[in-house]
Formats: structure tokens, sequence, C-alpha cells
């Protein structure tokens, strides 16, 4: 009996925690990262891609004139 009422008391105290948990505002809310000014590691060939893009007009490749 002390066994099943142990085990009842600390799962409904686990799932009062979580309910409690889940019921908080600032869980859903999170701002995004700020992107990096100078990339490092894999995303500086992707951002030097990106700016060639804007810079021809195309992406990577010059308009026709």
């Amino acid at each position: 009996m002390i066994d099943n009422f142990s085990i009842l008391l600390s799962h409904g105290l686990l799932l009062l925690a979580f309910w409690l948990l889940t019921r908080r505002d600032d869980l859903d809310h999170e701002p995004p990262p700020e992107p990096d000014t100078e990339p490092q590691g894999f995303g500086v060939k992707r951002r030097t891609a990106q700016r060639q893009g804007a810079a021809y007009g195309r992406k990577g490749t010059q308009a026709d004139a």
C-alpha cells in the first residue's frame, strides 16, 4: 500500500510540475538570434554566394547587357 502511494504521489507531483511548466508564456516566445555579420565555418560560402547574387542581379551570374 505504501509503495503504491509513493509511486502515485511522485508521479502526481511530476505531472503537476509538467503542467505548470507548459502553461508558462515564455516557453513559446523566444526571439530569433541575430545573424552574424561575418559568418564563420560552413556559412561563409553561402553568404558570399548570396552577396554575389545581389551584386549581379541574379544568383551567382552576371546579367546580360
